[in-house]
């Protein structure tokens, strides 16, 4: 269950952070209601996936698999543009988290 739960924390997040932009620095209701939502789910489900993934390897997946789906959100939704050195990162990010969860023992599978 704890990776199904961290995907929900994922997802949460990455609503929530795109309604953030939405929210136009909390001016508009309903967007900042999905940001006030999202985060609190997210958080709550990262407190679950706790009980089951170590914290260092739950964050740095929860926060790494948000920053790609984020960008991609950012690109598509908002127009926001990558340039080389950017996506260089993310594909690192990418392979970062790949490798903790294929090769190392901490994961815990």
């Amino acid at each position: 269950m704890g990776y199904i739960y961290l995907a929900i924390a994922i997802i949460a997040e990455v609503v929530a952070t795109s309604a953030l932009k939405a929210s136009d620095e909390f001016t508009k209701p309903t967007p900042s209601i999905v940001v006030i939502v999202g985060y609190g789910v997210a958080f709550y489900f990262l407190s679950l996936v706790l009980k089951t993934i170590p914290v260092g390897v739950a964050y740095a997946i929860w926060s790494g698999l948000g920053i790609v789906l984020i960008s991609l959100v950012g690109l598509v939704t908002f127009g926001q543009k990558l340039d080389f050195a950017a996506v260089i990162g993310i594909l690192l990010i990418i392979g970062g988290v790949v490798v903790m969860n294929v090769f190392s023992n901490t994961v815990g599978h």
